[in-house]
C-alpha cells in the first residue's frame, strides 16, 4: 500500500472540516490486537477488558459514542500491525489507536501516530522505550524494568548471591535482562551467565541444562505470556533445577492467571514480582474480577485484561475533560498527570513519559481453596520505570 498517509488524513480533514468540530461523532477506536496465533489469548484479554468497561461505563462519554474496531495482527508481525493501522486510520477512519500486544506492534505503529497524530493507548507492549517512539504514546500496561528491578532487589535482600538470567530474544527480553542485572549487582549480587531464547518455539531443554550445570543460587525468568511459561515450568522440574536448590524467579509475565493451571503444581513457589494479580485484595478488584468472570465465563482475568480496563478509564476520563476532543494534542494533555485507583491499586501517568506509576508487588504461586493465585507478600509504591532514567 504506497500513499501518502499525511496527505490523505489532510484530504479528510478538509472534507469533514464542517463536522470535526460537532462531538456528537462516533469516537473509533482501533484495536491492533492478536486474535490468532501464539498470543491470541493476550488479545482475546485486550477485547474483553475494553468490552467489559463499556459494558459497566456505557458505551457514550462526552456525547460521543464509543465504537471498537478490532483487528487482528497476529501476534509478532509488525508488517500487520502497520497494514492494519493504515487501514484504520484511512478506511476507517478511527480517532485513537489502542492495543499492542508485543512490542514489535508498538514499534511498528507509532510512526503513524505521529504522522496522523492519532493518541495510541498501549494496552500491553512493555518495552521501556516505546513511549519515547511518539509523543501521541500513553501506556496503561508496564515497563519489563518495571517489574524486573523489584525482582532484583527482593533477591539481594533475601540471601541470593548469584544468579542466571534468562530471556527471550526480544526488546522486553533484553530490557528486563538489563535491568534486572543492573539493579542486583549494584546491591551486591552476580549476575554469572545470560542466556536470550527465541521468540517462538523454543527448546527449553539446552538452556536449562546449561543453567543446571552453572549451579547459581537462582535463575531469573522472562518471556512472553502464554504456553512458553508452561513449558518452561515443566523443564524446570524435570531436569531437577528445584532439587538442585536454584530458585525459580521471575516476572509475572510467566505465571498469568489464564496460564497457572496449565502450569499445575509446577508454578507452585515460584516468586514473581508484578503489578497484577486476580489475588490482589482490594474492593476495587474484587468488584473488577467479580463483573469479569460473570462477562466471561471460565476466563480468569490477567494483567492485559486490568490493563485494558484502565487503558478505556483513561480514554473516558480524558474525553471529559477534553469535551469529546479526541485530537491528539488535547488528548495528550488531558492524559498527563491522571491518576486513579485502579483494579491493581493506586496508578498515575507520569507526565514526563506518559508511562504507569503503580504498585509492584512481589508473590508466591500458592494454591488458595484449591485455585493456584499469586499471592502477594510485599511491595514497592508507587514505582515508575526504571528503563528512563
Amino acid at each position: 500500500m504506497k500513499f501518502n498517509l499525511l496527505k490523505t488524513l489532510a484530504a479528510f480533514a478538509l472534507a469533514g472540516g464542517a463536522l470535526g468540530a460537532a462531538q456528537a461523532q462516533d469516537l473509533k477506536i482501533g484495536m491492533i490486537v492478536p486474535l490468532s496465533g501464539p498470543f491470541a489469548s493476550t488479545g482475546q484479554q485486550m477485547m474483553n477488558g475494553a468490552q467489559l468497561y463499556l459494558k459497566e461505563h456505557g458505551d457514550t462519554v462526552a456525547g460521543r459514542k464509543v465504537v471498537l474496531i478490532a483487528k487482528d495482527d497476529t501476534g509478532v508481525n509488525p508488517a500487520i500491525s502497520k497494514r492494519q493501522a493504515q487501514e484504520l486510520l484511512i478506511k476507517d477512519k478511527v480517532d485513537l489507536f489502542a492495543g499492542f500486544g508485543l512490542t514489535p506492534a508498538a514499534f511498528a505503529v507509532a510512526p503513524l501516530a505521529t504522522e496522523a497524530k492519532v493518541p495510541m493507548v498501549v494496552l500491553n507492549a512493555a518495552t521501556s522505550s516505546i513511549t519515547t517512539k511518539s509523543d501521541y504514546v500513553v501506556r496503561t500496561s508496564m515497563t519489563l524494568p518495571q517489574v524486573s528491578a523489584p525482582m532484583a532487589t527482593w533477591a539481594a535482600q533475601n540471601g541470593i548471591k548469584k544468579v542466571y538470567t534468562i530471556t527471550a530474544d526480544y526488546g522486553p527480553g533484553h530490557d528486563a535482562a538489563a535491568q534486572f542485572k543492573k539493579t542486583f549487582t549494584a546491591a551486591g549480587g552476580e549476575v554469572i551467565g545470560e542466556l536470550h531464547t527465541p521468540m517462538t518455539k523454543p527448546d527449553f531443554a539446552p538452556f536449562l541444562q546449561k543453567i543446571k550445570d552453572a549451579a547459581p543460587d537462582a535463575l531469573f525468568l522472562f518471556v512472553p505470556n502464554g504456553d512458553q511459561g508452561v513449558a518452561f515450568a515443566k523443564g524446570y522440574k524435570e531436569r531437577g533445577l528445584d532439587e538442585a536448590g536454584i530458585k525459580l524467579l521471575a516476572t509475572g509475565d510467566v505465571v498469568t492467571e489464564d496460564v497457572l493451571e496449565a502450569m499445575g503444581d509446577n508454578a507452585v513457589g515460584m516468586i514473581t514480582s508484578f503489578h497484577y494479580s486476580e489475588a490482589h485484595d482490594s474492593p476495587e478488584n474484587k468488584a473488577f474480577v467479580a463483573a469479569y468472570t460473570q462477562a466471561y465465563p471460565g476466563v480468569r482475568p490477567n494483567m492485559v485484561g486490568a490493563a485494558s480496563y484502565d487503558g478505556m478509564h483513561l480514554i473516558y476520563e480524558a474525553l471529559k475533560k477534553t469535551g469529546g476532543d479526541a485530537g491528539g494534542e488535547a488528548f495528550m494533555a488531558a492524559v498527563k498527570g491522571m491518576s486513579w485507583m485502579s483494579p491493581r491499586g493506586p496508578v498515575s501517568i507520569d507526565p514526563a513519559t506518559r508511562d504507569i506509576v503503580q504498585n509492584v508487588y512481589i508473590r508466591k504461586v500458592e494454591r488458595v481453596d484449591g485455585v493456584l493465585q499469586n499471592v502477594e507478600f510485599d511491595k514497592i509504591a508507587d514505582f515508575k520505570d526504571p528503563g528512563k532514567e
